[in-house]
C-alpha cells in the first residue's frame, strides 16, 4: 500500500527484464512478475497507484505465487498466471503480510487445496476484524478456508530450494516476510520496501517508521549487487535502491524522534516538513508523516 509519486530510485532499466506479455515481466524462464493495475482506495484521489506485483514461479509440479492480488483482481491474476509458459495449478501461495492486496486470492486457492504460507502474525490478523482509525476503513476477517494453513516464526525452506523468512522489524506490519529464489537471485519483499511512493505506516497492526529503517537494513544483508528485489508494488529494485531508501527513511526517523522528544504532536510534525528534500521526487508526504509520527507512540512513548 503506497501513497504519492514515483519512488526515488538510483537504478533504471538495469533492474528490468524483457516483458513476456502485457502486464507481465519475465525474470527467468520459470519466474515472472504479473503486474496488476493499482487501486486508489487508501489515499483517494491523491494516490498515484502503482502496479500490484504478484510473483509466479512455474514448475512441473505446479505454480508458486508470492501474493495473490486483491479479491477484485484475483481473476486477472489467475488468468495471467494460467497463460505463463509451463504453468499448471497453483500449489503454493505466500502472503507477504495480511493486507487485502496480498490476500485476495486466498479463498479461491484455499478451496482448491493450495498451501498458503504466512508468518503466524499474519494468520492471526486474518482471523480478526481490523479498522484503521485514521480513515475508518474496515477489513473483515477471512473465512477459515482463506486463512494461511502453513505458518512459521523464523525461517523456512521449500524442497525446490526457495527460502523464506520473517522480517521482525515491523516495517509495514508485524507479520512481514521475504521470499528468496536463489537460482534466479530474486528477492520478494512485500511492502517492506517502497516500490513507488510513500508507504502506509500501518501502526494498528505493528508497523512503524523505525521498523522501516530496520527492515531495509535487514534486507540489504540478504541481497547483493545483482539481486533483483521485487516489492509488493511498483518497479523492480536493486541493492542500491534499498540503500537509498534506508538512508532516506533513517533521516526522517531521526527527525521525527527528535520532534517526539520535544513534546510535539502529529500536526506539528507535518508542519516541520521532515521530508522536505525528498518531496520533489516522492510527492506530498503529509499523510505519511502523520502516520509515521503516530507510529512512534507505541514504540518510543507507549504510555502516550
Amino acid at each position: 500500500m503506497v501513497l504519492g509519486a514515483p519512488f526515488l530510485r538510483l537504478s533504471d532499466a538495469r533492474a528490468q527484464a524483457p516483458s513476456e506479455g502485457p502486464g507481465t515481466l519475465k525474470l527467468s524462464d520459470d519466474l515472472f512478475v504479473v503486474r496488476i493495475p493499482g487501486e486508489h482506495g487508501e489515499a483517494q484521489a491523491r494516490q498515484r497507484a502503482a502496479s500490484i506485483n504478484v510473483i509466479a514461479q512455474t514448475a512441473a509440479n505446479g505454480v508458486l505465487l508470492v501474493d495473490g492480488g486483491s479479491a477484485a483482481g484475483s481473476d486477472t491474476v489467475m488468468k495471467a498466471v494460467a497463460g505463463l509458459p509451463g504453468a499448471g495449478p497453483v500449489r503454493i501461495l505466500f502472503n507477504t503480510h495480511w493486507h487485502p492486496e496480498q490476500t485476495g486470492s486466498n479463498e479461491r486457492l484455499g478451496k482448491a487445496g493450495a498451501t498458503i504460507i504466512a508468518h503466524e502474525n499474519t494468520r492471526l490478523w486474518l482471523t480478526t476484524d481490523v479498522t484503521w482509525p485514521w480513515n475508518g476503513r474496515r477489513f473483515k476477517r477471512l473465512p477459515k478456508i482463506a486463512q494461511p494453513n502453513k505458518t512459521f516464526y523464523d525461517t523456512g525452506n521449500l524442497d525446490s530450494g526457495v527460502r523464506y523468512g520473517y522480517i521482525p522489524d515491523a516495517a509495514h506490519t508485524d507479520g512481514d516476510l521475504y521470499v528468496y529464489f536463489p537460482k534466479q537471485n530474486v528477492l520478494a519483499v512485500g511492502d517492506v520496501a517502497s516500490g513507488q511512493g510513500w508507504p502506509i505506516v500501518d501502526w494498528v497492526t505493528g508497523g512503524w517508521i523505525g521498523g522501516i529503517v530496520g527492515g531495509l537494513q535487514r534486507l540489504q544483508t540478504l541481497a547483493n549487487a545483482e539481486t533483483r528485489i521485487v516489492p509488493a508494488r511498483g518497479p523492480v529494485l536493486t541493492l542500491a535502491d534499498l540503500t537509498t531508501q534506508y538512508e532516506m527513511y533513517n533521516t526522517i526517523y531521526q527527525r521525527l524522534a527528535q520532534l517526539l522528544n520535544r513534546g510535539r504532536g502529529p500536526r506539528e510534525a507535518v508542519e516541520a516538513h521532515p521530508t522536505k528534500e525528498f518531496d520533489d521526487k516522492m510527492g506530498n508526504s503529509d499523510e505519511f508523516v502523520r502516520r509515521a509520527f503516530e507510529s512512534l507512540w507505541g514504540y518510543l512513548s507507549p504510555d502516550a
